[in-house]
């Protein structure tokens, strides 16, 4: 039994046996079994000289060694067999059997012995059929059986005894094995599949089981040859078969085909084009490195790794290549019987075809066809009773129709009954906008997937018809209500007012303040829908009567001021029923006493701000507001110290707030500058421009010039925005500067002296930046790209030299006339901290120091300086 490689190796157990045990050969004394290498090529052959049972001797490949009836004495060892067994039940120290009952699955019969399969572990016992508790007729290969291990007395090999039947679901071999597949699972011509089989083998012998299409796990297709692991177990009827079977290695790999459907950090799944199944890919799959992105059409195949299947060897396709579904060019038209659930009560829906729609088919009868949340046209509200169009898809993979490319029908509304409005588009954000509504005062929130037609942009000034519902999910006040199922109009078709009478005349006797116009931030307050209102006088029928109107239905350039004769035309809002005029025209000026005196001003830009600036008069004692709108040309083009002309007029109740209309940008040199004397003085600013100080009543800014004797007070000079040499300059009070006098006794050529520091810079984001240099502790001092001198390009790490400005109204600082010194020559930070945490090779070769270096004295290094000497001559 030592050369038995069919038997589980377990280590011999030495035990000795008297001479006249039933196990001693009488004949010729010999130790081998009769089931040794019971597998071999010439089972069932005949001949060769019989033996006694009792023995557990014959000669190797003779099957009737085991057949005691040629031999007279087969009877008597028998007995003396079955006495060698209950002497091993009678022992009452255990060390010839197990007290615990095992499981396995009946292998093999022979003539008087077989072999049983054990489910708990991978191993073969034999077993000697008078150890069966039953009629052994009634016992076939594939049984489950349940049994106690015991040991061969004379050789110490394990051997199955006190056998029993038990019942077949009981018994499924843990094991997994691998074999080959050597017959495939066919159709047999008439609805049916012949099996296929699997082999196997196990200890030097090779082994056939068959298996069945539903014993394959996963939608594989197993192909003569490939490499599979199964699991060994009895059918009801005890026959032996393969169940569980994976593929592990296809002999010839199968290429399939699908499409990226998902993908995470690093690693995805494919929605497979022969099955409706998803199947996971990690990104190392790659076949050639590329590169997968989410929607490519790919081909791969299918390996078993960890009991799952997974996509390996990916490649991919071009684009289009793989098609799911065939898709019905004609197009049909439906009703709603089950829209989709969108929001929070679909988060947890299984059906991924949830939505139904009823229609006639093209034999008249009345069908019905799912659809999923990609099939619409958009993600547009749905709802029951809505008339749709649609075309029917059909899926390859498993051919079931769905209705896809659907749009809504315009007669829905008409069905529907629901309550139709109109707006126009006043605001768009990133993938949302707000709505100006014809019937309702408050704006009204929307959201993109609303719209209709989804190959249409959204827009402000969009005119667009909606249905208004209560949105239950918002938790914001103001975003209660929303609009839905959005659909635009044509240009002119939303009228908020309804034409009352036209071309009316009039007089203004009040006119509007435009909001930017008293504010000095007006960008602050530019979306402030609730302006004030101007008022019309005007006849009508004999009685004289008085209309408002409002900012938005004048021409800005134009604006109507009070005293100016205007046509307009009377409307009444649908909103609220106010009457109102719309259109209003100036038709005549009124005269200029009460305005300014309407002539032509020149003068030169002060100031810039964001949509307005300043203008700076002649007479350099005042600034003039204006806007934007109110320039003729392009504003992006405006820059300090530019000579324009415009109109003057008073703005407001008060009569104090000058304003620019009508500005001109004039040629450079336009306006006559006096002449400048030569001689430069020094002086310190004790009065700056409004514009840095806005609280300050006077307008120009106020030099005091350096005299000889201290404490004596110098003569004073005004400058404005003129007088700057650098016009972005921010003279602040006490700053020292150099500057000349011109012909009229004012300031020219003024230039701050300030301390020029340095320091690099730590940061640049976008128009702005900042320094390593702290004023604040904590804090980097901030500096504008307009400050740059010559447009330099600035990166962190660069070295600047600046001029340190504070404004004392805010004690913010800042950086001016910032100048680039020198490139970063530095290595970046990334690499330093690269280098920092590199950890050194102690494997390498190392440079140890085993003396430390010393000079002549003894001492480290040279300690007395070498003395010059002349050539030829030597030192004592």
């Amino acid at each position: 039994m030592d050369s038995d490689t069919a038997i589980l190796d377990f280590k011999t157990l030495s035990i000795s046996s008297p001479n006249g045990s039933p196990y001693n050969s009488g004949a010729n004394g010999s130790s081998n079994h009769g089931y040794n290498n019971h597998y071999p090529a010439n089972y069932g052959s005949s001949g060769g000289n019989s033996f006694p049972i009792g023995t557990f001797t014959g000669r190797e490949g003779n099957d009737s060694a085991f057949n005691g009836e040629s031999n007279t004495n087969s009877s008597s060892n028998s007995n003396s067999f079955n006495q060698q067994q209950q002497s091993q039940q009678n022992n009452s120290d255990g060390a010839y059997h197990s007290a615990t009952r095992e499981t396995g699955i009946i292998e093999k019969l022979l003539h008087s012995y077989g072999f049983i399969q054990c489910c708990e572990r991978q191993a073969r016992l034999f077993f000697h059929f008078s150890q069966f508790s039953g009629n052994i007729e009634h016992l076939k290969i594939g049984d489950p059986v349940e049994f106690e291990m015991t040991y061969d007395r004379r050789t110490g090999k394990p051997i199955a005894s006190f056998i029993t039947k038990i019942a077949p679901e009981v018994v499924l071999s843990e094991e997994r094995v691998t074999g080959n597949v050597t017959t495939e699972i066919r159709s047999d011509g008439q609805g049916g599949e012949t099996q296929g089989r699997i082999s196997y083998e196990n200890r030097g012998e090779c082994f056939f089981l068959p298996y069945n299409k539903d014993d394959v796990e996963g939608n594989v297709t197993l192909r003569s040859g490939d490499k599979v692991s199964f699991q060994i177990a009895a059918n009801p009827r005890g026959n032996l078969g393969a169940s569980h079977v994976r593929l592990e290695n296809p002999a010839h790999p199968v290429r399939y085909q699908g499409v990226v459907c998902s993908m995470k950090e690093s690693f995805g799944f494919i929605e497979r084009a022969d099955v409706v199944k998803e199947i996971f890919f990690h990104f190392s799959e790659s076949k050639n490195k590329e590169e997968i992105r989410l929607g490519d059409d790919v081909e791969f195949t299918i390996q078993t790794r960890n009991g799952k299947e997974v996509a390996c060897n990916i490649t991919v396709l071009p684009r289009g290549s793989i098609i799911f579904e065939d898709v019905c060019e004609e197009t049909m038209k439906g009703q709603v019987l089950k829209p989709l659930e969108r929001g929070q009560n679909n988060r947890h829906q299984n059906d991924p075809l949830p939505g139904r729609i009823k229609y006639r088919a093209a034999d008249h009868s009345e069908s019905e066809v799912s659809f999923g949340d990609k099939d619409q046209k958009g993600d547009f509200t749905l709802r029951h009773g809505d008339w749709v169009s649609f075309r029917l898809a059909t899926d390859r993979r498993d051919g079931l129709k769905r209705a896809t490319d659907i749009l809504l029908l315009d007669e829905s509304f008409n069905v529907s009954g629901e309550r139709r409005e109109q707006g126009v588009v006043t605001a768009v954000k990133d993938g949302y906008g707000f709505l100006r509504c014809v019937e309702r005062e408050p704006k009204l929130f929307f959201h993109f997937s609303e719209v209709l037609d989804v190959d249409k942009d959204v827009s402000v000034g969009d005119e667009v018809e909606f249905t208004m519902i209560q949105d239950q999910a918002s938790s914001f006040s103001h975003m209660r209500q929303r609009a839905i199922r959005i659909k635009h109009l044509a240009s002119h078709s939303v009228k908020f007012e309804n034409v009352v009478e036209q071309n009316v005349s009039g007089t203004v006797t009040k006119d509007i303040l435009p909001p930017y116009w008293n504010q000095r931030s007006p960008s602050k307050n530019q979306n402030n829908d609730k302006n004030d209102s101007g008022t019309i006088t005007y006849n009508s029928s004999g009685d004289k009567k008085t209309i408002a109107y409002y900012l938005k239905d004048c021409d800005h350039k134009y604006l109507p001021k009070v005293g100016d004769q205007v046509e307009f035309d009377i409307a009444q809002v649908k909103r609220n029923k106010e009457m109102v005029a719309i259109n209003v025209k100036v038709s005549q000026r009124a005269s200029s006493g009460d305005r300014g005196d309407g002539a032509l001003h020149q003068g030169y830009v002060a100031a810039l701000k964001d949509g307005y600036g300043f203008i700076e008069n002649l007479a350099h004692d005042m600034e003039v507001f204006f806007h934007f709108s109110n320039l003729d040309g392009d504003a992006n083009k405006l820059e300090l110290g530019f000579e324009v002309e415009f109109n003057l007029n008073i703005r407001g109740n008060s009569g104090t707030c000058m304003s620019a209309e009508n500005v001109k940008i004039l040629p450079k040199g336009t306006l006559k500058s006096p002449t400048i004397l030569p001689e430069v003085l020094d002086g310190k600013v004790v009065r700056p421009l409004r514009s840095v100080n806005p609280e300050q009543e006077k307008y120009a800014g106020l030099i005091e010039a350096s005299t000889e004797t201290e404490g004596e007070k110098g003569a004073e000079y005004e400058f404005g925005i003129t007088s700057l040499s650098n016009k972005r300059e921010l003279l602040q009070i006490g700053d020292p500067v150099n500057f000349q006098v011109d012909s009229q006794g004012r300031a020219a050529n003024v230039a701050a002296i300030r301390k020029k520091r340095r320091a690099t810079v730590d940061s640049v984001k976008g128009l702005f930046g900042f320094l390593s240099y702290e004023v604040e502790e904590g804090k980097k001092l901030f500096f504008h790209m307009s400050e740059v001198k010559e447009n330099a390009t600035l990166q962190a790490g660069d070295t600047v030299d600046f001029v340190l400005v504070t404004n004392h109204r805010t004690g913010k600082s800042s950086a001016c006339n910032v100048t680039k010194v020198c490139e970063n020559t530095q290595r970046p930070e990334r690499l330093i901290s690269r280098l920092r945490t590199t950890s050194v090779d102690d494997a390498g070769p190392k440079l140890t120091v085993l003396r430390q270096p010393k000079g002549p004295d003894g001492t480290k290094g040279f300690t007395n300086a070498r003395i010059p000497r002349l050539p030829g001559v030597g030192v004592e």
